[in-house]
């Protein structure tokens, strides 16, 4: 098996005869050591500090309050809402219940994502050391680690940097199998990767390409056929329950054309000066796909990794709409290491000093000055889809104890199962059964007769409620949603509104009640004090 750090291209004849004529004392090796082990800890140094930086942004958006809630149930419940929905999910709800029994906080939340994130740098440029030379490592691990998309998910309360470190040690230990190394650990990596999110298995068309560009021997392909059929059927459960909650993805549209050129710019710098220069440079990276017979070259396992599975989700999507650019995450570690490799090919043979490494830092330092704005506003709550904090301060400056409250649609409860204090005392109208007891993400709500019997005799509501239900943007889907609105809009009129991003915190009063129509409206309630 090869030396971690042992460059992919042989030297020259003559250089190796030479090499071989001069002793090396034994202390003469640990510059090179160190270079390598450089190569690959300082890109994950940089990854943890880009990604603790404001990581305590101060609120949740919807899916990592979903993850927030679900991970602080007891394991039994979590299981049970695993057979009805997010069975995708299933693996890291189980290990976030674990990090979240240590304390239950939203840094805590983020925290294994960062982490995630630091080791996916450090094995793009244990790829790149192993591939070609520590250099090129440096080079890939750092432009990983600034990558806006990277930063994005290294604070995601979510399960896809964790998939994107498992895809890149999968590759690893790819490389490594195929110079000698055993199959199993591959197979189990790839298997659990996997688990986390079952659309990880497209890692395996991308790495049958690069076992294909490097023509490896037949003993090579039916160890990698193994340990795949292996990965492939330890994946079947999942997949078999996860088809039948396929209503959870129905959001989803078709991909087009800017979709994969928005994800192209993503994968290679927003910013037009770092994406032209990275794709430059790609290209010439690609001049080298395949190198001698059996042996892996950066090209050759950066390009399948990169292109294949955002390519086949996208072509997959165009009859069954499944694409979102977090779900190919694992896909961005090709991009750096072809970004590195054209670098690096550029670079004249000899040029192997600590200088040329430096330079090359330098450069990757600079295209972090240019996308140094999108990483700094990414930390802003309001640049997620939704801030359920600010919801949830709204609702604690108006409601009062014993207030009702009526979610429209019931996922915007998800602002009260994720900071439940805001909503403390407070009536909710519609639920028949709580979150956890029920099995489902959102709790069972009441029935549409119910529902009018307990709102018949209120005078005012709260409503949380979705911002685009007033001007028709939004439709309610049941029948539960669609009596929640009728009677809102046909009874209620709205006399107080705050609004959060997506979601409004509404004060609905009663119209005037035939043959009482010149009662006055009865003034909203004053608003409890804000808790500390």
């Amino acid at each position: 098996m090869v030396n971690l750090g042992s460059p992919l291209k042989p030297q020259p004849h003559g250089e190796t005869q030479a090499a071989a004529a001069v002793p090396v004392a034994g202390p003469a090796r640990v510059p090179g050591r160190v270079r390598r082990a450089a190569a690959v800890g300082v890109p994950a140094l940089v990854m943890l500090a880009v990604g603790c930086w404001r990581l305590d942004r101060g609120g949740m958006w919807r899916d990592e309050a979903v993850t927030f809630q679900v991970a602080r149930r007891t394991v039994p419940q979590i299981w049970r809402l695993l057979h009805d929905v997010d069975a995708v999910h299933g693996l890291y709800y189980l290990l976030m219940h674990a990090v979240l029994a240590v304390h239950p906080g939203e840094v805590v939340l983020r925290l294994p994502s960062v982490c995630a994130a630091a080791l996916t740098a450090g094995l793009v440029a244990a790829l790149g050391a192993r591939l070609a030379r520590p250099r090129v490592g440096l080079w890939a691990g750092l432009l990983y680690a600034v990558s806006p998309m990277a930063g994005h998910y290294a604070q995601e309360g979510r399960s896809y940097a964790l998939v994107a470190a498992g895809a890149t040690g999968a590759t690893l230990l790819l490389v490594r199998a195929v110079r000698g190394g055993t199959w199993w650990a591959y197979g189990a990596v790839v298997a659990l990767t996997c688990w986390l999110h079952e659309f990880a298995v497209l890692l395996l068309p991308a790495h049958a390409l690069s076992l294909a560009l490097t023509r490896v021997a037949p003993r090579v392909w039916r160890g990698w056929g193994c340990a795949a059929a292996a990965a492939g059927l330890g994946l079947l459960p999942l997949v078999l329950v996860s088809r039948t909650q396929s209503a959870q993805v129905a959001w989803l549209r078709t991909p087009t054309r800017a979709t994969a050129r928005g994800l192209l710019r993503t994968f290679l710098g927003p910013t037009d000066g770092v994406f032209w220069v990275c794709l430059g440079l790609a290209l010439v990276g690609l001049l080298a796909l395949a190198g001698r017979r059996g042996e892996p070259t950066c090209a050759g396992i950066a390009a399948p990794l990169a292109v294949v599975p955002p390519a086949v989700l996208m072509l997959v999507s165009q009859v069954s709409p499944l694409y979102v650019d977090r779900y190919v995450l694992y896909a961005l570690s090709g991009a750096p290491l072809l970004v590195a490799a054209g670098a690096d090919r550029l670079l004249p043979l000899r040029t192997r000093t600590p200088l040329a490494a430096l330079a090359g830092a330098v450069a990757v330092l600079l295209a972090l000055t240019h996308q140094l704005p999108l990483l700094r506003a990414d930390r802003d709550p309001a640049r997620r889809p939704d801030d359920l904090a600010a919801v949830a301060r709204a609702a604690d400056r108006k409601l009062r104890p014993g207030d009702p409250v009526l979610f429209l649609p019931a996922r915007t409860r998800n602002a009260a199962l994720a900071y439940p204090a805001a909503f403390r005392g407070a009536r909710d109208l519609a639920l028949a059964e709580p979150a956890a007891g029920s099995g489902t993400l959102y709790g069972r709500e009441a029935g549409p007769p119910d529902l009018r019997r307990r709102m018949a005799r209120l005078e005012r509501v709260w409503a949380v409620a979705d911002r685009g239900l007033p001007a028709g943007r939004w439709t309610p889907g049941g029948p539960v949603e669609r009596t929640k609105a009728d009677l809102l809009a046909r009874d209620f009129a709205v006399a107080e509104e705050s609004v959060r991003d997506e979601v409004a915190v509404r004060l609905y009063v009663r119209r005037a009640r035939p043959g009482l129509s010149g009662a006055p409206e009865p003034p909203p309630a004053p608003p409890r004090p804000a808790r500390r």
